[in-house]
Protein backbone atom coordinates (compact mmCIF):
# COMPACT_ATOMS: atom_id res chain seq x y z
CA UNK A 1 0.00 0.00 0.00
CA UNK A 2 1.46 3.70 -0.96
CA UNK A 3 0.76 5.30 1.80
CA UNK A 4 3.33 8.71 0.84
CA UNK A 5 1.53 12.03 1.38
CA UNK A 6 1.17 14.25 -1.84
CA UNK A 7 4.77 16.17 -1.87
CA UNK A 8 2.63 19.92 -2.91
CA UNK A 9 -1.20 19.33 -1.74
CA UNK A 10 -1.40 23.26 -2.63
CA UNK A 11 -4.50 23.78 -4.64
CA UNK A 12 -5.00 27.43 -5.70
CA UNK A 13 -2.91 30.01 -6.97
CA UNK A 14 0.48 31.38 -4.71
CA UNK A 15 0.75 35.06 -4.21
CA UNK A 16 4.30 36.48 -5.30
CA UNK A 17 3.51 40.24 -4.66
CA UNK A 18 1.09 42.98 -4.63
CA UNK A 19 1.09 46.61 -5.05
CA UNK A 20 -0.98 49.69 -4.79
CA UNK A 21 -1.20 53.02 -5.36
CA UNK A 22 0.50 55.88 -2.97
CA UNK A 23 -0.76 58.09 -2.09
CA UNK A 24 -3.95 55.59 -1.26
CA UNK A 25 -7.56 56.40 -2.80
CA UNK A 26 -11.06 54.95 -2.54
CA UNK A 27 -10.24 53.26 -6.16
CA UNK A 28 -6.56 53.10 -6.14
CA UNK A 29 -5.33 50.01 -8.26
CA UNK A 30 -4.43 46.88 -6.94
CA UNK A 31 -2.32 44.68 -9.02
CA UNK A 32 -2.19 40.92 -7.46
CA UNK A 33 0.75 38.70 -9.30
CA UNK A 34 0.30 35.13 -8.46
CA UNK A 35 2.37 32.29 -9.26
CA UNK A 36 -0.36 30.25 -11.29
CA UNK A 37 -2.84 31.95 -13.12
CA UNK A 38 -1.75 35.81 -11.72
CA UNK A 39 -4.68 38.30 -12.66
CA UNK A 40 -3.96 42.03 -12.94
CA UNK A 41 -6.84 43.82 -11.54
CA UNK A 42 -7.18 47.53 -11.78
CA UNK A 43 -10.33 49.57 -10.54
CA UNK A 44 -12.34 45.61 -11.32
CA UNK A 45 -10.79 44.73 -14.33
CA UNK A 46 -8.57 42.15 -14.79
CA UNK A 47 -5.71 40.48 -17.38
CA UNK A 48 -4.70 37.26 -17.13
CA UNK A 49 -1.00 36.99 -18.12
CA UNK A 50 -1.20 32.54 -17.57
CA UNK A 51 1.99 32.77 -16.03
CA UNK A 52 3.92 33.82 -13.18
CA UNK A 53 5.34 37.79 -11.71
CA UNK A 54 7.83 37.56 -9.43
CA UNK A 55 8.22 41.96 -8.85
CA UNK A 56 5.47 44.74 -9.76
CA UNK A 57 6.17 48.44 -9.39
CA UNK A 58 3.01 50.49 -9.76
CA UNK A 59 3.85 54.39 -11.69
CA UNK A 60 1.74 56.57 -9.32
CA UNK A 61 -1.83 57.13 -11.42
CA UNK A 62 -0.68 56.40 -14.75
CA UNK A 63 -0.90 53.40 -16.56
CA UNK A 64 2.39 52.12 -16.56
CA UNK A 65 3.51 48.81 -14.20
CA UNK A 66 6.77 47.24 -14.52
CA UNK A 67 6.78 43.48 -14.54
CA UNK A 68 9.53 40.55 -13.37
CA UNK A 69 8.59 37.51 -13.91
CA UNK A 70 9.11 34.84 -11.64
CA UNK A 71 7.88 31.66 -10.03
CA UNK A 72 7.51 28.30 -11.69
CA UNK A 73 6.23 29.46 -14.65
CA UNK A 74 7.61 33.13 -15.75
CA UNK A 75 6.03 35.27 -17.87
CA UNK A 76 8.94 36.93 -19.13
CA UNK A 77 11.61 33.89 -19.22
CA UNK A 78 15.30 33.95 -19.53
CA UNK A 79 16.09 33.10 -22.55
CA UNK A 80 19.96 32.47 -24.27
CA UNK A 81 20.84 34.32 -26.72
CA UNK A 82 24.07 34.99 -28.91
CA UNK A 83 26.83 37.77 -29.05
CA UNK A 84 24.64 39.30 -32.05
CA UNK A 85 21.28 38.80 -29.98
CA UNK A 86 19.79 36.16 -32.23
CA UNK A 87 18.96 32.96 -30.41
CA UNK A 88 21.89 29.98 -31.51
CA UNK A 89 21.95 26.68 -30.65
CA UNK A 90 25.27 26.98 -29.34
CA UNK A 91 27.07 25.16 -26.60
CA UNK A 92 26.32 26.69 -22.90
CA UNK A 93 29.65 28.45 -22.59
CA UNK A 94 29.01 30.67 -26.06
CA UNK A 95 25.69 32.20 -24.82
CA UNK A 96 24.65 35.30 -22.98
CA UNK A 97 21.45 34.67 -20.36
CA UNK A 98 19.27 37.42 -21.07
CA UNK A 99 17.16 38.61 -18.15
CA UNK A 100 14.01 41.25 -19.02
CA UNK A 101 11.99 43.93 -17.20
CA UNK A 102 8.92 45.11 -18.58
CA UNK A 103 7.49 48.28 -18.23
CA UNK A 104 3.68 47.45 -19.26
CA UNK A 105 0.76 50.15 -20.52
CA UNK A 106 -2.59 48.50 -19.42
CA UNK A 107 -3.95 50.76 -21.44
CA UNK A 108 -2.91 49.89 -24.58
CA UNK A 109 -2.31 46.60 -23.21
CA UNK A 110 1.50 46.32 -24.92
CA UNK A 111 5.03 46.27 -23.43
CA UNK A 112 5.66 49.87 -23.81
CA UNK A 113 9.29 49.49 -22.61
CA UNK A 114 11.85 46.04 -22.54
CA UNK A 115 15.16 46.27 -20.93
CA UNK A 116 17.29 43.46 -21.01
CA UNK A 117 20.03 42.13 -18.36
CA UNK A 118 22.62 39.82 -18.17
CA UNK A 119 21.55 38.79 -14.54
CA UNK A 120 18.24 38.80 -12.09
CA UNK A 121 15.61 41.56 -11.94
CA UNK A 122 15.25 41.57 -8.59
CA UNK A 123 13.13 44.63 -8.28
CA UNK A 124 12.54 48.00 -10.15
CA UNK A 125 11.07 51.50 -9.35
CA UNK A 126 9.06 53.98 -11.57
CA UNK A 127 8.74 57.61 -11.98
CA UNK A 128 7.30 59.37 -14.34
CA UNK A 129 11.31 60.51 -15.52
CA UNK A 130 13.34 57.58 -14.20
CA UNK A 131 13.55 53.73 -14.09
CA UNK A 132 15.54 52.67 -11.41
CA UNK A 133 16.40 48.88 -11.80
CA UNK A 134 18.21 46.67 -8.85
CA UNK A 135 20.31 43.82 -9.58
CA UNK A 136 22.07 41.20 -7.40
CA UNK A 137 25.23 43.69 -7.24
CA UNK A 138 24.16 46.93 -8.84
CA UNK A 139 21.46 49.37 -9.91
CA UNK A 140 20.89 50.97 -12.67
CA UNK A 141 18.89 54.28 -13.14
CA UNK A 142 17.45 55.28 -17.09
CA UNK A 143 15.39 57.56 -18.17
CA UNK A 144 11.69 56.66 -18.80
CA UNK A 145 11.98 57.34 -22.64
CA UNK A 146 11.27 55.09 -25.97
CA UNK A 147 13.78 53.81 -26.32
CA UNK A 148 14.64 54.28 -22.55
CA UNK A 149 18.38 55.67 -21.60
CA UNK A 150 20.57 54.58 -19.30
CA UNK A 151 21.82 57.43 -16.96
CA UNK A 152 24.38 55.66 -14.88
CA UNK A 153 25.00 51.96 -13.00
CA UNK A 154 26.49 52.21 -9.27
CA UNK A 155 27.76 48.85 -7.80
CA UNK A 156 26.66 47.32 -4.53
CA UNK A 157 26.96 44.71 -2.04
CA UNK A 158 25.34 41.30 -2.49
CA UNK A 159 21.46 42.64 -2.59
CA UNK A 160 19.19 39.64 -2.79
CA UNK A 161 16.24 41.26 -1.99
CA UNK A 162 16.70 43.97 -4.80
CA UNK A 163 16.53 46.92 -1.88
CA UNK A 164 16.44 50.29 -3.65
CA UNK A 165 14.39 53.90 -3.72
CA UNK A 166 13.84 56.05 -5.96
CA UNK A 167 12.23 59.88 -4.65
CA UNK A 168 11.89 62.89 -7.07
CA UNK A 169 15.60 63.81 -7.02
CA UNK A 170 16.80 60.95 -4.91
CA UNK A 171 17.76 57.21 -5.34
CA UNK A 172 18.84 54.93 -2.45
CA UNK A 173 20.22 51.58 -2.44
CA UNK A 174 23.26 49.41 -0.43
CA UNK A 175 26.59 50.78 -0.56
CA UNK A 176 29.43 48.74 -1.15
CA UNK A 177 29.80 47.57 2.20
CA UNK A 178 27.41 45.53 3.72
CA UNK A 179 25.17 47.83 6.12
CA UNK A 180 25.90 50.84 4.23
CA UNK A 181 23.54 53.31 2.16
CA UNK A 182 24.45 55.02 -1.09
CA UNK A 183 22.25 58.56 -1.40
CA UNK A 184 22.45 59.64 -4.77
CA UNK A 185 21.22 63.23 -6.18
CA UNK A 186 19.43 62.98 -9.90
CA UNK A 187 20.22 66.12 -10.37
CA UNK A 188 23.75 66.68 -9.62
CA UNK A 189 24.98 63.15 -9.58
CA UNK A 190 26.75 63.82 -6.27
CA UNK A 191 26.52 60.35 -3.94
CA UNK A 192 26.48 60.00 -0.29
CA UNK A 193 27.81 57.30 2.05
CA UNK A 194 25.71 56.67 4.89
CA UNK A 195 27.09 53.90 7.56
CA UNK A 196 23.51 52.68 8.34
CA UNK A 197 24.34 49.17 10.37
CA UNK A 198 26.86 46.67 10.97
CA UNK A 199 25.17 43.87 9.28
CA UNK A 200 23.75 43.40 5.70
CA UNK A 201 20.34 45.77 4.70
CA UNK A 202 17.38 44.10 5.06
CA UNK A 203 14.70 46.48 4.09
CA UNK A 204 15.10 50.34 3.23
CA UNK A 205 12.11 52.67 2.24
CA UNK A 206 12.34 56.88 1.64
CA UNK A 207 9.38 58.62 2.94
CA UNK A 208 7.10 60.07 0.27
CA UNK A 209 8.32 63.90 0.63
CA UNK A 210 11.95 62.53 0.15
CA UNK A 211 13.12 63.74 3.46
CA UNK A 212 14.00 60.56 5.33
CA UNK A 213 15.27 56.87 4.61
CA UNK A 214 14.14 54.25 7.09
CA UNK A 215 16.27 51.56 6.91
CA UNK A 216 16.57 48.22 9.13
CA UNK A 217 19.34 45.52 9.23
CA UNK A 218 18.88 41.77 8.87
CA UNK A 219 19.10 41.66 12.58
CA UNK A 220 15.88 42.99 12.55
CA UNK A 221 16.13 44.72 16.00
CA UNK A 222 16.26 48.21 15.42
CA UNK A 223 15.03 50.43 12.60
CA UNK A 224 17.24 54.00 11.98
CA UNK A 225 15.95 56.98 10.36
CA UNK A 226 18.29 59.02 8.37
CA UNK A 227 18.01 63.02 6.58
CA UNK A 228 18.53 62.85 3.33
CA UNK A 229 19.17 66.24 3.36
CA UNK A 230 22.74 66.19 5.24
CA UNK A 231 22.82 62.12 5.78
CA UNK A 232 22.71 62.66 10.18
CA UNK A 233 20.77 59.78 11.67
CA UNK A 234 17.90 61.80 13.51
CA UNK A 235 15.91 58.64 15.39
CA UNK A 236 16.66 54.83 16.43
CA UNK A 237 13.56 52.76 16.80
CA UNK A 238 13.38 49.62 18.45
CA UNK A 239 11.14 46.62 16.75
CA UNK A 240 11.71 44.10 19.89
CA UNK A 241 14.76 42.71 21.52
CA UNK A 242 14.63 38.93 19.49
CA UNK A 243 16.56 39.15 16.09
CA UNK A 244 13.94 38.79 13.18
CA UNK A 245 13.19 39.30 9.37
CA UNK A 246 11.75 42.25 8.68
CA UNK A 247 9.17 42.21 5.70
CA UNK A 248 8.40 46.04 4.92
CA UNK A 249 8.83 48.88 6.00
CA UNK A 250 6.42 51.91 5.05
CA UNK A 251 6.29 55.50 5.60
CA UNK A 252 2.23 57.18 5.65
CA UNK A 253 1.74 59.72 2.70
CA UNK A 254 1.48 62.72 5.80
CA UNK A 255 5.18 61.92 6.48
CA UNK A 256 4.82 60.77 10.23
CA UNK A 257 4.03 57.29 10.59
CA UNK A 258 6.12 54.51 10.25
CA UNK A 259 4.97 50.32 9.67
CA UNK A 260 7.16 47.71 10.18
CA UNK A 261 6.13 43.52 9.81
CA UNK A 262 8.11 40.90 10.77
CA UNK A 263 8.47 37.35 10.77
CA UNK A 264 7.42 38.18 14.34
CA UNK A 265 3.99 38.07 12.54
CA UNK A 266 3.03 41.47 13.90
CA UNK A 267 3.13 44.96 12.89
CA UNK A 268 4.44 47.49 14.64
CA UNK A 269 3.68 51.65 14.46
CA UNK A 270 5.94 53.81 15.07
CA UNK A 271 5.85 58.12 15.20
CA UNK A 272 8.10 59.55 13.04
CA UNK A 273 9.95 63.10 14.27
CA UNK A 274 8.54 66.23 13.43
CA UNK A 275 9.36 70.44 13.81
CA UNK A 276 8.66 70.29 17.33
CA UNK A 277 10.22 66.78 18.51
CA UNK A 278 12.81 66.88 20.62
CA UNK A 279 13.85 62.68 18.90
CA UNK A 280 17.46 62.90 18.49
CA UNK A 281 20.30 60.41 17.62
CA UNK A 282 22.61 59.08 20.19
CA UNK A 283 25.75 60.38 18.07
CA UNK A 284 24.16 63.48 17.27
CA UNK A 285 21.29 66.05 17.88
CA UNK A 286 20.37 66.48 14.75
CA UNK A 287 16.53 66.51 13.47
CA UNK A 288 14.88 66.63 10.68
CA UNK A 289 12.50 69.94 10.19
CA UNK A 290 10.93 69.44 7.12
CA UNK A 291 8.17 66.99 8.15
CA UNK A 292 5.00 67.87 8.96
CA UNK A 293 2.81 68.00 12.03
CA UNK A 294 2.43 65.50 14.22
CA UNK A 295 -0.40 62.58 14.06
CA UNK A 296 -2.95 64.24 16.24
CA UNK A 297 -3.66 66.71 12.68
CA UNK A 298 -3.20 63.43 10.10
CA UNK A 299 -6.15 62.20 8.56
CA UNK A 300 -4.73 58.76 8.97
CA UNK A 301 -4.42 59.36 13.33
CA UNK A 302 -8.13 57.33 13.68
CA UNK A 303 -5.49 54.19 13.26
CA UNK A 304 -3.43 54.89 15.97
CA UNK A 305 -5.06 53.59 19.19
CA UNK A 306 -7.37 50.63 17.41
CA UNK A 307 -4.35 48.79 16.51
CA UNK A 308 -2.74 48.06 19.67
CA UNK A 309 -3.73 45.13 21.20
CA UNK A 310 -1.16 44.98 24.38
CA UNK A 311 -0.12 48.53 24.62
CA UNK A 312 -1.08 51.80 26.10
CA UNK A 313 0.07 53.90 23.22
CA UNK A 314 3.23 55.07 25.48
CA UNK A 315 6.10 56.32 24.76
CA UNK A 316 9.24 54.88 25.03
CA UNK A 317 9.74 57.28 28.06
CA UNK A 318 6.71 55.65 29.97
CA UNK A 319 7.16 52.55 28.52
CA UNK A 320 9.38 51.55 31.33
CA UNK A 321 8.99 54.08 33.67
CA UNK A 322 11.76 55.39 36.11
CA UNK A 323 14.11 52.48 34.82
CA UNK A 324 14.18 54.44 31.28
CA UNK A 325 16.04 57.16 33.12
CA UNK A 326 18.94 55.41 35.43
CA UNK A 327 22.30 55.33 34.03
CA UNK A 328 24.61 51.79 33.55
CA UNK A 329 21.21 49.82 32.34
CA UNK A 330 20.94 48.23 29.22
CA UNK A 331 20.11 50.60 26.30
CA UNK A 332 16.64 48.58 25.56
CA UNK A 333 14.70 50.34 28.59
CA UNK A 334 15.84 53.97 26.81
CA UNK A 335 15.15 52.85 23.34
CA UNK A 336 11.90 54.63 21.75
CA UNK A 337 9.39 51.77 20.97
CA UNK A 338 6.32 51.58 19.02
CA UNK A 339 3.47 53.18 20.25
CA UNK A 340 0.66 50.77 18.19
CA UNK A 341 0.84 47.32 17.07
CA UNK A 342 -1.44 44.39 16.20
CA UNK A 343 -0.52 41.01 14.95
CA UNK A 344 -0.64 39.71 11.49
CA UNK A 345 -0.93 36.42 9.49
CA UNK A 346 1.97 34.90 7.68
CA UNK A 347 2.52 31.77 6.10
CA UNK A 348 4.35 29.15 7.35
CA UNK A 349 6.05 28.59 4.00
CA UNK A 350 9.45 29.64 3.22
Amino acid sequence: MNTRPAIDESTGPISLTSSTLTPASSRSPVVCLQHKQPDLKADGSGEDFNAGIGATEMLGKANYIALVGGGKNPRFPTHKVGKRGHILNLKEDDRLTKYQLIVWDDAKQVAAVTLEFRSQVLQARLSRSQILVALLNSVSLYAFSSPPKKVSTFETADNPSGLCCLGSNIIAFPGRTPGQVQLVEISTGNVSIIPAHGSSLKAMTLSPNGQILATASEIGTLIRLFSTTNCARISELRRGVDPAAIFSLAISPSNTLLAVTSDKATLHIFDLPHPNSNTTSRSNNNSINAIPSSRSSSPYSRIDRPLSSSSDTTTNKQKWGILGKLPLLPRLFSDTYSFASAPIAIDDDP
